[in-house]
């Protein structure tokens, strides 16, 4: 790959997850504070993003792969996103923003498998090329979020009071529109060619549901779906719950956990080769339950160090778990399941799984609410806390981790 190639690639993964850090991170306390939503109507608009990747496959299956270049339909999809951004910026009522921010995330949801796309397409050893590639994208999201706390100073209270969170809308649709129009310039990369009839078993990867007769594997498949449920509180009410707390700089502080997980994917092989799939995965179950009785205990002053330890612990909740899961499901597919599981372990997750977690705890902060009108936080974190020790004991007394010698050197 030549030097120019590599720096278009690196700049595309860059905007790519900068446009997601730029507006995500701070969708809960926006949504509290612009729009005045319920815990409810927060957890409905955080599930578009599960939407989004119920139906990505489809776009990607159906469209992506058979009729154009990849990097054609990132720009175009960019493109539309950076309007729809602009007009979730002018939003004022949490309906219409609802409306606007589902069909962002059903055109942005298909756009991370073609960044991969237009990547892989461009490696002759993706092994060894990709993470140096992939890794601009976490640095992306990581600059958005030190961007909004240290450049422009949106989440200060004084500028929540003020509404200013909005403009992460606007400026995520300024990204959004040099991608769209930067993909345009990308190395091109044409559909596949085939001939054969598409099936939709294929595009959401049904065919690996054969793979659910191993019982380790279908312990592992239900651990998965119930380990979102506690995911979800973090993405949809930490931002609030820091904010509130009176931690300074929420969103550049929580860019923390982003540095935490590109810091623990090298501490993974470790893992693997020395304690296997099961204790590894364990300890990516367990950290979930510590982190969320460190922000139930925890506050925005004398014991603020128990909140910034509970982010940093994003790396080993996120990537002990989620990476380690994707590991061991490439090596128990084989070749003829390995496009099919990952498939349907994405739709588990981050579909199923997220959409029952972000209603739950849209469910909890609503049931938890105070005299006052505030949030009893320290339950809404007790509870995923007590689901992720469930998960953890679950997956400990069933899943058997005889063949341990066995897929580690698969996942090697």
């Amino acid at each position: 790959m030549n030097t120019t190639t590599r720096i278009k690639l690196s700049t595309m993964m860059f905007l790519e997850f900068f446009i997601w850090g730029a507006w995500f991170v701070t969708l809960g306390t926006f949504l509290g504070n612009n729009l005045s939503a319920t815990g409810s109507e927060t957890a409905a608009v955080f599930s578009t993003q599960s939407w989004g990747a119920i139906i990505a496959p489809f776009i990607i299956g159906l469209i992506a792969d058979r009729y154009f270049n990849a990097e054609k339909i990132l720009g175009i999809l960019h493109l539309v996103g950076a309007f729809l951004m602009y007009q979730m910026y002018q939003s004022e009522q949490v309906g219409m923003f609802y409306t606007y921010v589902l069909s962002y995330m059903v055109l942005y949801m298909p756009t991370l498998a073609l960044v991969n796309s237009v990547a892989f397409n461009q490696m002759k050893d993706p092994e060894k090329e990709f993470a140096n590639i992939r890794v601009w994208g976490t640095i992306g999201w990581i600059l958005a979020g030190l961007a909004i706390s240290f450049v422009f100073h949106w989440d200060t209270s004084e500028a929540i009071s003020q509404g200013m969170l909005k403009n992460t809308f606007l400026l995520a649709g300024i990204a959004a529109l040099i991608l769209g129009v930067f993909s345009f310039t990308l190395p091109a990369t044409p559909p596949k060619v085939s001939d054969e009839k598409i099936k939709i078993s294929d595009i959401i990867g049904l065919d690996a549901l054969k793979l659910l007769k191993d019982k380790n594997f279908a312990v592992f498949f239900i651990s998965s779906i119930l380990i979102c449920i506690p995911l979800a509180f973090y993405y949809q009410n930490a931002h609030p719950f820091l904010t509130e707390a009176g931690v300074e700089n929420p969103t550049g502080k929580m860019a923390i956990g982003q540095i935490s997980e590109a810091l623990f994917l090298l501490l993974i092989p470790v893992f693997f080769s020395r304690f296997g799939f099961k204790k590894t995965i364990l300890v990516g179950m367990l950290a979930w339950a510590i982190r969320y009785v460190l922000f139930a205990y925890g506050n925005g002053n004398d014991l603020s160090f128990m909140l910034i330890i509970g982010i940093a612990l994003h790396g080993i909740c996120y990537d002990f778990f989620f990476v380690s899961g994707q590991i061991y499901t490439n090596s128990k597919a084989g070749e003829k399941y390995k496009s099919a599981a990952q498939g349907l372990i994405t739709l588990a997750t981050y579909g199923v799984g997220m959409l029952i977690g972000f209603a739950v705890a849209g469910w909890i902060t609503d049931n938890y609410k105070t005299l006052e009108g505030g949030i009893n936080w320290q339950m809404v974190w007790i509870i995923p806390a007590g689901i992720a020790l469930a998960v953890f004991i679950l997956f400990a007394l069933l899943f058997n981790d005889k063949n341990k010698t066995e897929e580690v050197s698969s996942a090697a």
